[in-house]
């Protein structure tokens, strides 16, 4: 069974990640992941390096980005050609030119003008404890997502460690 990490963060988000994209590579390649990827907060700056450390290390490469949007929960965004990476690019540029230095500002509307051929998942808010405790208001985000990306939305499920697990015997 082959195993491909989907959201990773680099040293490229500020204050999110710590590693530099070819790093996280090489780990995922010595973890025997079949593909990464770098997944960093409003930019596509990790890709190149990701890329380059995917093709020597013999791993697939998926170029993408996380989307946070000040008025809807965060996205996962996964471009299916070059064409839907123009787009990305363009996105991010949108984001870019109405935000002071080093912040993005990004809406829904902004995102739906651009998403044809993009693959999207949904981030659940980190309070939740599991799929079934999604409030009205990210029920109504959800179905919104869903009547503009169609099939190309999913949702992310995600395992969160908080410092009290604990490994249960039986």
């Amino acid at each position: 069974m082959s195993y491909s990490e989907l959201q990773v963060t680099s040293n490229f988000s500020f204050l999110r990640g710590a590693s530099h994209p070819d790093e996280l590579v090489e780990q995922a390649a010595a973890y025997g992941y079949s593909k990464i990827a770098i997944t960093d907060r409003n930019s596509l700056a990790g890709i190149v390096r990701g890329h380059v450390a995917a093709k020597a290390a013999g791993i697939g490469f998926i170029p993408a980005c996380r989307l946070d949007l000040l008025d809807g929960p965060p996205l996962l965004a996964y471009p299916t050609n070059t064409d839907a990476y123009g787009r990305l690019s363009s996105l991010l540029s949108v984001g870019n030119l109405r935000a002071e230095k080093g912040e993005c500002h990004l809406y829904k509307t902004d995102v739906y003008q651009h998403a044809k051929d993009i693959k999207f998942i949904v981030v659940p808010p980190t309070a939740l404890n599991s799929m079934f405790d999604f409030d009205d208001g990210f029920q109504q985000q959800i179905k919104e997502y869903r009547d503009a990306f169609d099939n190309n939305l999913y949702l992310a499920a995600t395992r969160s460690y908080q410092g009290d697990d604990q490994k249960k015997t039986i």
